[in-house]
């Protein structure tokens, strides 16, 4: 008996995922498909558990029973078992990343394909009609019976945050298209529910227009509050009460809420300033008139200087996106108004501890689009390129470019002009069902023509992802796909994201906290902190779970990536990798100190951005229909990734 108990405990010790093949550290994954169920035995038809969707499970036996091929699944590598399901039920995941589609409105939508070899011909042949002649045929629903086209992204935009699905990166190739590095990407779609819209190789449907009065807008204002700037508050509030004076004539008051938010600079710099940012006018007030006005007219600018020509404009404008209970409202917009360059994160008087780029991504995580008028004032004309660099890529929004206006020696009569106009495209975009009133002053003011032909797109866009907010992309299937439009090589059409648990973003927090305080300190060699950087990359990417007990927490107990020579092992294969995985100790030694510092930097930035990702609980996913917890999930971009 002691033998037997002895020999039961060593095979139960030995039990280990299946290896990806080639591999000496990567397990084989998968991820369920809605509505798989696990069972005792395979085979087994009737009885189980059903899986949560979209759970990630480790691979330990694949066996053929009654014709189908089965697998062992488990919820860890570390033997604990959950049970057998069908492969079919399940699609091979061994990397963690995956795309979403990026509104395809103003640009062609993405052509997916059965096989590879089909897709890398057409490609190869540089024949730009065959491809137009398959697209046309797509679009039209009218694909030959062997095109090798099997299905067409939706021609709405599928809003990933409202209509969760997966696109896991399954295979890929690397290609050329003109002067642009592009990939073939094998994909599979998972969307959450049964789709209703475009299936492959048949005719798209098109859902019910819904009626303009279900379509409403939140325009939320931040306004620099600093010295001086008493007469752009009071030009705002005018380009306010003529837009709800219209709208009420119109009888569109209830499509249209504004909302304000003031903001300064870091009062324990100078107390005087009275507060960082503070909200004057919710939406929910900014619905009715009366009500706006009133709580705007306690708005007035500073009374003394802040510390420098720099003033906290991203707590402004993060409290616009946080603040502010965006949920009814389609189409929502932040208007920036300031004359001053904003405090980045590593910024010793910023607040917020973001960076440009966590900002901006932070706004799209809510469905925010940012508009900048920046007052190009002569005060602060040492500041102005610097500012405007930074204001053109705060309100960069994808597919449209940046809604950055500078308002010339920030005269005020142009000002208003300004916020007049786009305050009213931005309200008729709304009351109108899509249109836009012609842009005035297109010759004298060509900037402000293109920024409000951009607006356009925008609203377009925006009112396009509402009308077809019921329409997901087809049922589970796997193609082939490249992810740049081959007709506008220049344009990307997917984003690439890793799905990780809000537990994982925190372990990744955590991890990353203890890496950038090792370098600080000096403990770590400037080669163990590009390994350690490379082995918590490369973790997220291929598998968050492993994150805490691979990286800076193990380093020198022989447990790293690093130490153990793994990081190659889990980069390989990967078809996109961030800035740190592609860095190397010779480029790092090469670089001054000041662009060392900046890196860290930047990866301090991305920490503060996972700490508001992670407390912003209306972000999350979760999958089971429950309350959000460390189980629910998120699309983390991967830029914003280390």
């Amino acid at each position: 008996m002691l033998v037997l108990l002895l020999g039961w405990s060593c095979s139960q010790a030995a039990q280990k995922p299946l290896l990806m093949p080639g591999k000496h550290s990567l397990y084989q994954r998968v991820v369920t498909v809605p509505g798989a169920r696990l069972v005792d035995q395979p085979g087994d038809k009737k009885g189980g558990a059903e899986t949560t969707p979209f759970s990630v499970f480790y691979v330990y036996k694949r066996r053929k029973t009654g014709g189908r091929e089965w697998l062992l699944l488990g919820s860890d590598r570390h033997g604990t078992l959950s049970g057998w399901l069908p492969a079919s039920d399940a699609i091979e995941w061994n990397q963690g990343l995956t795309l979403v589609f990026r509104n395809p409105a103003g640009h062609h939508r993405v052509l997916l394909f059965n096989d590879r070899d089909s897709l890398q011909r057409l490609l190869a042949s540089g024949d730009s009609s065959a491809w137009r002649a398959l697209y046309k045929q797509a679009v039209a629903g009218q694909l030959e019976k062997n095109s090798p086209v099997v299905a067409l992204q939706p021609e709405g935009y599928v809003d990933v945050r409202k209509d969760f699905y997966l696109v896991p990166i399954l295979d890929h190739r690397d290609i050329w298209l003109e002067k642009e590095k592009a990939r073939l990407l094998k994909i599979a779609s998972v969307p959450l529910e049964e789709p209703v819209g475009v299936a492959a190789k048949t005719a798209p449907k098109h859902p019910k227009e819904e009626t303009p009065s279900e379509y409403s807008a939140g325009i939320v204002f931040v306004i620099d509050a600093s010295l001086s700037m008493d007469p752009y508050i009071e030009r705002t509030r005018e380009a306010v009460r003529k837009i709800y004076r219209q709208l009420g004539d119109s009888g569109e008051l209830g499509k249209v809420s504004f909302g304000l938010v003031a903001f300064r600079d870091n009062t324990s710099a100078v107390p005087g300033l009275g507060y960082v940012a503070r909200t004057f006018v919710t939406l929910k007030e900014g619905g009715n008139p009366d009500r706006f006005f009133k709580k705007v007219a306690e708005l007035k600018a500073a009374t003394v200087s802040s510390q420098d020509f720099r003033e906290d404009a991203y707590a402004g404008v993060r409290q616009a996106i946080e603040g502010m209970d965006w949920s009814p409202r389609a189409a929502r917009f932040v208007v920036l108004i300031t004359d001053a360059g904003a405090r980045e994160g590593g910024d010793p008087l910023a607040t917020t501890g973001l960076s440009t780029d966590a900002l901006r991504r932070l706004a799209l995580d809510h469905g925010v689009a940012l508009l900048v008028l920046h007052l190009l004032t002569p005060s602060k004309k040492a500041d102005h390129k610097k500012a405007a660099d930074q204001y053109r890529r705060l309100s960069d929004y994808p597919g449209i470019g940046s809604l950055y206006y500078g308002v010339p020696t920030g005269d005020v009569g142009e000002f208003g002009q300004v916020v007049d106009a786009l305050s009213q495209q931005l309200a008729d975009l709304v009351a109108r069902g899509g249109e836009t009133t012609p842009a005035p002053g297109g010759a004298a003011r060509p900037a402000l023509a293109e920024l409000r032909a951009k607006v356009a797109r925008l609203g377009y866009a925006l009112r396009m992802q509402y009308l077809r907010k019921d329409e997901k992309i087809p049922r589970v299937f796997n193609a082939w796909m490249v992810d740049r439009d081959p007709l506008e090589p220049g344009y990307r059409s997917v984003d690439v994201r890793v799905l990780l648990t809000r537990d994982q973003l925190s372990d990744l927090q955590s991890v990353l906290k203890q890496v950038l305080a090792r370098a600080e300190e000096g403990l770590l060699s400037p080669q163990n902190f590009l390994d350690e950087l490379k082995s918590l990359a490369a973790t997220v990417s291929r598998d968050p779970e492993r994150l805490g007990g691979t990286t800076a927490t193990t380093a020198g107990k022989g447990a790293s990536l690093a130490d153990l020579g793994l990081i190659g092992d889990y980069i390989e294969d990967l078809p996109y990798r961030g800035e740190v995985m592609n860095l190397s100790l010779s480029d790092w030694q090469t670089w001054p100190a000041r662009r060392q510092i900046d890196f860290l930097r930047r990866l301090e930035e991305k920490v503060a951005y996972y700490q508001a990702l992670h407390d912003n609980t209306d972000l999350w996913i979760s999958l089971d229909g429950g309350p959000v917890d460390g189980d629910a999930v998120f699309p983390v971009a991967l830029d914003m990734l280390p």
